[in-house]
């Protein structure tokens, strides 16, 4: 139990930066335009860039993106390590719960038939 309370600790704050609609619109756009400006993740969109560079702040305090200084400007790319301890987490959320749902399965087709109101019946078409 200690490996999941400890995957939820290091998930949580994860999911707390991409909870945002437009911290998630700045990762889907580094995911696929690779290191940007500020002023090329604000292009196309109503987002100042300051917002954008509170946004990016966050994502980096969560260890979702890094900046790194070119010149006058920071480029900023996406750091997959952090990406991949939450999709780790949520695969592993996905198959506890579909353990119990096999689980639940196994055991409602193995009631009677009058007490598993539950269980999936044939119905005929009318």
């Amino acid at each position: 139990m200690a490996a999941v309370s400890d995957a939820f600790t290091a998930s949580a704050p994860i999911f707390a930066a991409l909870g945002d609609e437009t911290r998630l619109r700045l990762v889907a756009r580094l995911c696929s335009g690779g290191p940007q400006s500020i002023k090329h993740l604000t292009a196309g969109s109503e987002v100042t860039r300051q917002a954008v560079t509170k946004h990016l702040s966050v994502l980096a305090e969560a260890g979702l993106v890094r900046g790194v200084r070119q010149g006058r400007e920071s480029r900023w790319a996406l750091s997959s390590e952090q990406l991949d301890v939450a999709r780790r987490y949520l695969e592993r959320m996905s198959e506890q719960w579909t353990e119990r749902l096999e689980a639940l399965e196994r055991h409602l087709e193995s009631m009677p038939e009058a007490t598993a109101p539950m269980k999936k019946r044939r119905r005929t078409p009318v």
